[in-house]
């Protein structure tokens, strides 16, 4: 594939960074366009060209239309549902008009850039449908980060139908694995990690019976390599050209934090505190799609996946190690 031109949208962060690895690695010359609101520098890979830039401005549409790409990923997003119920006009500026500044920009190019956005497959279908969810089953988000991924890949299909944009979502399930940040209240098992590692409980919000379906951050990296190279059907409604992106699988949080323990081979004391509004209490997706179009499967199980997780935690607060 030698010769194609990708461009990762936060490719600094958590999934962008192994995303940009995986296309390097399948011969694409990678640009990464980050803002390092939260990405970070050591996850950019040397191979990889960097530009210091944010979606949401017209100088990423300037890059976008004069720099020949063949895909594009669209990775850069704010991710926490809870911030998006604190501040919905943040989200909305960058998960909304930031993918339409990306899409505006590659119709504007008229290149036949394919278009790989990454949405989700937890908070996009709500708790009305009965989980494990398919494509096609009604959306109705709970959150302001939901309805700004579906608003989202209603701008894609609209794109797609009137100006020939070659777009692709993913939805993702709860991604998890090295690099995420511990820090924020997004990713649940960095945050575990983070608690185990400081000897610390893991503090669980409600009951812990609320479900989610975890899925490794390298398998997810491969959905975005498929979808960057596979035939689609052409672009109709709205799940046309949606693919969700998990294992089918139902964790409870309680059960996260127990497996955790088994990884790990240490001890993970449990505090409770109060629901938190806006959180979705089941979540899983169902993966026949994606393995019939995009030929995506995942490899990784949850105890493979944490305990590799774990030790990429360790490993950093290991002494010496670089930070």
């Amino acid at each position: 594939m030698s010769g194609l031109r990708a461009l990762v949208t936060g490719g600094a962060g958590f999934i962008g960074s192994h995303v940009a690895e995986l296309l390097i690695a399948d011969g694409y010359a990678v640009t990464i366009l980050d803002n390092l609101s939260s990405g970070r520098n050591d996850n950019i890979p040397a191979a990889a060209t960097f530009v210091l830039g944010d979606v949401t401005t017209p100088d990423a549409g300037t890059l976008i239309r004069e720099g020949q790409f063949d895909v594009i990923t669209h990775l850069a997003a704010q991710i926490d549902v809870r911030r998006s119920v604190a501040d919905p006009i943040a989200d909305a500026t960058i998960n909304v008009l930031g993918t339409l500044r990306v899409v505006e920009a590659v119709r504007a190019s008229g290149r036949a850039t394919r278009v790989v956005f990454a949405s989700t497959g937890g908070a996009l279908y709500g708790d009305f449908a009965t989980p494990p969810n398919a494509e096609t089953v009604p959306k109705d988000p709970e959150s302001p980060y939901g309805i700004a991924k579906l608003s989202a890949e209603y701008y894609l299909t609209y794109a797609a139908r009137l100006h020939g944009v070659d777009t692709v979502a993913l939805r993702f399930a709860n991604v998890y694995g090295p690099r995420q940040d511990p820090h924020g209240e997004a990713g649940v098992v960095a945050i575990f990690c983070g608690r185990v590692l400081d000897g610390r409980a893991v503090t669980i919000f409600g009951d812990g019976r609320q479900t989610r379906d975890y899925v490794f951050v390298t398998d997810v990296a491969r959905a975005n390599v498929a979808a960057a190279r596979a035939k689609l059907p052409p672009p109709g409604r709205l799940d046309a050209r949606a693919f969700n992106v998990g294992t089918g699988i139902e964790t409870s949080v309680t059960a996260l934090a127990a497996a955790l323990g088994t990884a790990t081979r240490r001890p993970v004391p449990v505090e409770h505190a109060p629901a938190r509004p806006g959180e979705q209490l089941r979540s899983s997706v169902t993966i026949d799609k994606a393995s019939a179009v995009l030929g995506w499967q995942p490899r990784t199980g949850l105890a493979e996946g944490l305990a590799k997780t774990y030790s990429w935690f360790a490993e950093r607060r290991a002494p010496g190690a670089a930070h």
